[in-house]
């Protein structure tokens, strides 16, 4: 069981649950309001954050529906094993594992960064057993944009060396991602948290690792039928709310999502971050909160 430091839980006043995955590593994840329904939001974090990035837009729905926030193996208050597979197919085995474990039959989907292509990969699965969908600043499909500092990490050396020695993948995240306002100091140290050392970064270096970028990487594959599978949600009730001023998920992405979901309401903050939910939490979370709690789908 997992510890929560005190100075965090006026921030993430939450009690972790536990799940063995099915490669048997344990899983830490929220699950927040209207305990045992089978009807769930379903938010899903990329890299580097964790559960801590959701905390706000669950104490808004949790009062209306149930909420389930997982952090992937690696990451955040879950397991962090050296030798995992840490790839985008085993992280949508996992999530796949969770939902059955919980029995959920209709899940909403909240998806950021990498979480995208999780999320979408394991709903095109399960095509029938979804809602609403909200896209925060993520991708499911192949692009050929990344930036040239995540192209270095990307590299053994010197990417690991940065990433995993340097923290210099989750540390600059914390300013990288912003852009209306700073972090104060205690959500800094939170989204930190859980990356304190080379061991406990090795999900953070995986992840990045996992982008493909052409079609000889093992997860391009996986990539390129998660984003045929988007086809399925284009008459699903969605909104993609999105900061203009991400250094990463960039405007190509944003325009990518107007066409494969030419049905969602578009909320585009043209001057917050790769964070939006923290960046501009006073317009992204309550127009979120509403548009999941009409649950006319």
């Amino acid at each position: 069981m997992v510890t929560i430091p005190d100075w965090l839980r006026p921030l993430y006043p939450f009690t972790p649950k536990s799940f063995a995955t099915p490669q048997g590593a344990r899983m830490s994840y929220l699950d927040e309001g209207a305990p045992g329904a089978t009807e769930a939001v379903l938010m899903l974090h990329g890299n580097p954050t964790w559960s801590f990035y959701y905390r706000e837009l669950v104490q808004a729905i949790a009062p209306h529906l149930r909420c389930i926030v997982p952090d992937h193996v690696g990451m955040g208050l879950s397991d962090k094993p050296e030798n995992h597979p840490y790839t985008l197919e085993s992280r949508i085995t996992d999530i796949d594992a969770l939902v059955t474990h919980l029995g959920l039959q209709r899940i909403h989907l909240v998806v950021h960064d990498w979480g995208g292509a999780i999320g979408f990969g394991y709903a095109s699965r399960y095509p029938q057993k979804i809602g609403r969908l909200v896209v925060l600043n993520t991708g499911a499909f192949p692009s050929p944009h990344i930036p040239r500092r995540i192209g270095v990490c990307k590299t053994r050396f010197p990417g690991t060396a940065l990433v995993r020695g340097l923290n210099g993948f989750a540390g600059p995240a914390t300013w990288m991602s912003m852009h209306r306002r700073k972090l104060t100091r205690d959500e800094k140290r939170a989204f930190l948290l859980p990356y304190d050392s080379w061991a406990n970064r090795v999900a953070v270096d995986a992840f990045v690792k996992d982008i493909p970028m052409t079609p000889s990487h093992p997860t391009w594959r996986k990539l390129t039928a998660t984003a045929a599978g988007l086809k399925n949600f284009a008459t699903n009730p969605a909104m993609i709310v999105w900061g203009g001023r991400d250094f990463c998920f960039n405007d190509h992405f944003y325009k990518e999502w107007k066409k494969r979901l030419p049905q969602a309401q578009t909320y585009y903050l043209a001057d917050a971050g790769h964070y939006v939910l923290a960046d501009a939490n006073d317009e992204a979370v309550p127009r979120i909160a509403a548009f999941l709690r009409q649950r006319q789908d």
